[in-house]
């Protein structure tokens, strides 16, 4: 792309597979000490039934759920239901409160992703909303054979995602067969990572290898495009990038706000059921002890 800069690729790391609660391992990206302005967590995760995520809340972030294999029945306290399949994304801002349920709505193990990104100050305390996308309703660029976009946030090749994100942000799936080569504009104040499922690639001006289950953190330098080859396989990848918030982050477990008073004050909430939380002092999901059919 002539008179741009390359991104190149800072380092990477195994994200080695973990236990995480009962019946779930992950493997995580970004979270606990190594977090990436404006993304919280990142998490591969595996849930085998009957095993899943009951009944818990949040606050003060947006929750984004990416199915790769299996099904997954969701419940809140307001009284939203409904099942994430394969290929399909649910979008959850959890503002001022959710408490929700997400439990296997399938026999065999289910895979995916889930990203959790901040929310700025302003927008912590706004009431909560979901956006749902089937795997058919997410765009599709393809810029020639061999290359596959799927455009979950941001943009790729003039096809933009549909998805309204309070915090700017890309999330997309790359599939290159052997030997094809790719460019991804990203905007130079962005940051970003790169998870790669299967394959390996080379990425960034720095052409810095990428290994199946490594994530990649890209530079903070006035690069903007990346360039990624596939040399040696197939690969598919994730790409997560965004603008950062620069704003203070304190988290408690699923609540992240800007001070310790607030994470004080939302414990307090929460307990007592109170400025956001009404719904939770006698709710509890259908679906928590296991899911008994798949909702519709």
């Amino acid at each position: 792309m002539a008179g741009t800069l390359s991104r190149n690729i800072a380092r990477s790391f195994f994200a080695k597979s973990q236990p995480e609660g009962a019946g779930a391992t992950v493997r995580r990206c970004i979270g606990g000490s190594r977090t990436l302005d404006p993304f919280l967590m990142c998490d591969i995760f595996e849930v085998v039934p009957p095993a899943g995520f009951p009944d818990h809340p949040h606050r003060g972030f947006e929750t984004v759920s990416y199915l790769l294999e299996g099904a997954i029945a969701h419940e809140d306290f307001g009284g939203n239901v409904g099942l994430i399949g394969p290929g399909d994304v649910q979008w959850m801002t959890a503002g001022r409160g959710v408490v929700h349920a997400e439990m296997p709505a399938s026999k065999t193990p289910c895979r995916g992703i889930q990203l959790w990104i901040n929310l700025a100050r302003e927008f912590k305390m706004i009431e909560p909303s979901y956006q749902d996308l089937k795997d058919s309703e997410i765009p599709r660029a393809k810029p020639e054979p061999g290359i596959e976009v799927k455009i979950i946030a941001g943009e790729s090749f003039g096809v933009k995602s549909t998805v309204f994100t309070r915090t700017p942000t890309m999330f997309m799936d790359f599939k290159l067969e052997k030997g094809k080569r790719v460019e991804q504009k990203i905007p130079k104040d962005y940051s970003g990572f790169i998870y790669v499922l299967s394959g390996n690639g080379y990425f960034g001006g720095n052409q810095f290898k990428g290994e199946e289950h490594h994530a990649l953190f890209l530079e903070n330098d006035n690069g903007d495009h990346l360039p990624i080859e596939a040399k040696d396989t197939d690969l598919r990848f994730m790409l997560f990038a965004g603008k950062p918030l620069k704003e203070p982050v304190v988290n408690y477990g699923p609540f992240v706000m800007n001070s310790e008073e607030e994470i004080f004050q939302t414990m307090s909430d929460y307990e007592k059921a109170t400025n956001g939380f009404e719904k939770a002092k006698k709710w509890r999901s259908s679906i928590s002890n296991g899911v008994t059919k798949l909702l519709q």
